[in-house]
C-alpha cells in the first residue's frame, strides 16, 4: 500500500516546473528525489542497497564509460561512448588517487566479462568503494540497450547518514513521466526499509537550482 498521495507528487511537479520557468537555466535541469528515513539506526540495522529500473531515463546525459574488450571498445567508439581497454586500466597502476579521480567522472561503469574479472586486480577496491562497481556486458546483448538501461537504473544505498537523494527526472519530460518515476522509485525504496513506510520521515523533490518541494 503506497502512502504517496498522487495530488502531492503532481502539485510539487507543477510548482517545481513554474519556479523553473521563471529563472530559465541554460541546461535541463535534473529532478532529484531526496529522503529522509527514520526509526533506523545505520551503525546496527543492516545498510541496504537496490537497484531498480525506472519506465523513463532520468538523465540522459549520464556518463558512462566502457571498460571493455577490443569488441566492446570499437563498439562503444562507434556509438561515441566513453571507453577504456585493459592497456589504460593498466597505466593507472592501481594508484587510490586516479582511480578515484576516474570514478568521480563517470555516474557508471559496464565492463566485458573478460575485464570485469580483472577490475580488483588492475584497479584495487576504488570503484567498489564508490559504489560504482562496472556492470556487466555480454557479447550476447546489445551494447546500446545496455546503456539505456543503466541510464534508467537508479541506486538506494544506505551509507551512515539517513539521508540520500536519487535523480528521478528532468525538467524536459512530461508531467506524466516524470510521476511514473517517482512512484515507481518510492514504492521500491519502501520495500527495502525495515518497516516500510514507518521508516519514511520525509520525501521532497527538488530541481537542480530549486527549493524543494515536500511530497510526504
Amino acid at each position: 500500500m503506497s502512502k504517496l498521495q498522487s495530488e502531492a507528487v503532481r502539485e510539487a511537479i507543477t510548482v517545481i516546473r513554474a519556479k523553473s520557468d521563471e529563472k530559465k537555466r541554460n541546461f535541463v535541469e535534473t529532478l532529484e528525489l531526496q529522503i529522509g528515513l527514520k526509526n533506523y539506526d545505520p551503525q546496527k540495522d543492516k545498510r541496504f542497497s537496490g537497484s531498480v529500473k525506472l519506465p523513463h531515463i532520468p538523465r540522459p546525459k549520464m556518463k558512462i564509460c566502457m571498460l571493455g574488450d577490443a569488441q566492446h571498445v570499437e563498439e562503444a567508439d562507434k556509438m561515441g561512448l566513453d571507453y577504456m581497454d585493459v592497456e589504460s586500466l593498466k597505466k593507472l597502476n592501481k594508484n587510490k588517487k586516479l582511480v578515484k579521480k576516474l570514478a568521480k567522472k563517470y555516474h557508471a561503469f559496464l565492463a566485458s566479462e573478460s575485464v570485469i574479472k580483472q577490475i580488483p586486480r588492475l584497479l584495487g577496491p576504488g570503484l567498489n568503494k564508490a559504489g560504482k562497481f562496472p556492470t556487466l556486458v555480454s557479447h550476447q546483448e546489445s551494447l546500446e540497450s545496455k546503456v539505456n538501461e543503466t541510464k534508467a537504473t537508479v541506486k538506494f544505498q544506505l551509507k551512515k547518514v539517513l539521508c540520500m537523494g536519487v535523480a528521478v527526472g528532468n525538467l524536459s519530460m512530461e508531467e506524466k513521466q516524470i510521476f511514473q518515476n517517482v512512484q515507481m522509485s518510492v514504492n521500491f525504496l519502501v520495500s527495502l526499509l525495515k518497516k516500510n513506510w514507518q521508516n519514511v520521515r520525509c520525501l521532497y523533490l527538488k530541481s537542480t537550482m530549486g527549493p524543494p518541494q515536500r511530497i510526504f
